[in-house]
């Protein structure tokens, strides 16, 4: 029994002790003020005991008595401690960015262009809505890169669904060494210059090669390191731009990449069954090259080269080749200077012998705002025939057209 209550317990026992004996006595009001002072004197007494006590008990210890608080305590357990560095740990991997974009594009001949994300004219169009949520551990980690909008649509909408279709990106990594990472989900595609996302491009438009090359797989693929100068990727996909497989048969990626110095290269290759068609199969391959050359901080070329083909039972049924140039020029912090050339030709295949070729010419400007980008943009698509039509479905040989796109990224 703590002696500390003592006090309190004989003050409830003798208080209706004296409340009882004063309401019984009929003395005058001198006996009263006797018996109350008798009864102050006996609680005192009682009181200065249960102090003798507790000293008593309490002597030789340093240890203070702990009182109850309503009061936050500002102590901290080891536990407590780790979990919170835990939790700052995990907040430091754990990485969100994105961007959104739109644009306004006024076609000289009342139409876009028809590549990839700038097909409409004389509208202000919304372009993508992205989030990234990432994390990278020591050795395994994941992406989920999710996308709305008519630019996310046009690239990932495969009629697999709506929620389907806002996925752009997701996969996880695990990486057993520092040569070794192995990639398992949907993920953006290796192949070509350009990308889906619009701050990874210097034009806002896309090529050709680009619109006509693969825009992501799903699958499993590896990436090795082959020492500081040297990488090589094998990978095996379902097929090219599907989270599903509805095609029997895997698509088998590869790509070997080097740099020296200022240049970087990569040499990409991917071929599989594109279709079923009763007892033939069409086959399709692509050999792609790209390629980056920093000549200066401020001075930047880049290069596409690709060739795509199709066929069935070893005969072409089509496809194309091409070849873009790139140079950015970067005059300060705030703007740059993106050009682009590209020359696209068709391939109808071995019952077409000539198919109207493409020159794809664009000018560029980066206005950065903080993490604002404007896009004026110039571009002009030149056909060797009128291949072409224009908003009255009349044939042209040339789309010229100003674009004005801004792009936020964070």
């Amino acid at each position: 029994m703590n002696p500390v209550r003592r006090p309190c317990r004989m003050l409830q026992l003798l208080y209706p002790i004296a409340v009882l004996f004063i309401n019984n006595q009929i003395v005058s009001n001198m006996k009263t003020i006797q018996y109350l002072t008798i009864v102050a004197l006996v609680l005192f007494t009682f009181n200065l005991g249960a102090q003798e006590t507790y000293a008593e008990v309490t002597k030789g210890t340093t240890e203070p008595v702990k009182v109850a608080t309503t009061e936050p305590t500002t102590e901290k357990t080891e536990a407590t401690e780790e979990e919170e560095e835990d939790a700052e740990k995990v907040d430091e991997d754990l990485m969100i960015s994105g961007f959104v974009d739109g644009y306004y594009l006024a076609g000289f001949n009342g139409v876009g262009f028809p590549t990839s994300f700038t097909d409409v004219s004389g509208a202000f169009t919304l372009g993508m809505a992205n989030v990234v949520v990432a994390k990278e551990g020591e050795k395994v980690g994941f992406v989920a890169d999710l996308a709305w909008g008519p630019r996310a649509e046009a690239a990932n909408g495969t009629g697999e669904g709506i929620l389907t279709a806002a996925i752009k990106q997701l996969y996880v990594t695990y990486a057993p060494s520092d040569a070794v990472t192995f990639t398992f989900g949907n993920f953006s595609t290796f192949v070509g210059y350009e990308l889906i996302d619009a701050p990874g491009n210097v034009n806002y438009s896309t090529s050709y090669l680009f619109s006509n090359g693969p825009f992501y797989h799903t699958g499993v693929k590896a990436d090795f390191a082959l020492g500081e100068n040297f990488g090589a990727m094998l990978g095996v996909f379902n097929d090219t731009d599907a989270k599903f497989d509805p095609v029997g048969g895997k698509h088998i990626g590869a790509q070997l990449s080097a740099t020296a110095g200022s240049l970087s290269a990569y040499l990409n290759f991917i071929t599989g069954k594109e279709a079923e068609l009763g007892d033939n199969d069409l086959n399709e391959y692509e050999i792609d090259l790209t390629a980056t050359y920093e000549v200066s901080e401020s001075f930047m070329l880049g290069l596409n080269v690709a060739n795509y083909g199709t066929s069935i039972d070893g005969r072409s049924q089509g496809g194309f080749f091409g070849t873009a140039l790139y140079t950015t020029i970067t005059t300060s912090e705030t703007f740059a200077l993106g050009l682009r050339g590209e020359y696209f030709a068709p391939d109808g295949g071995e019952d077409v012998s000539d198919e109207p070729s493409i020159i794809a010419l664009t000018a560029s400007g980066n206005i950065t705002i903080g993490d604002l980008r404007l896009i004026p943009e110039f571009r002009i698509d030149l056909g060797s025939e009128d291949i072409f039509q224009d908003d009255e479905g009349m044939a042209v040989g040339s789309l010229p057209a100003f674009i004005l796109a801004a792009v936020y990224s964070f």
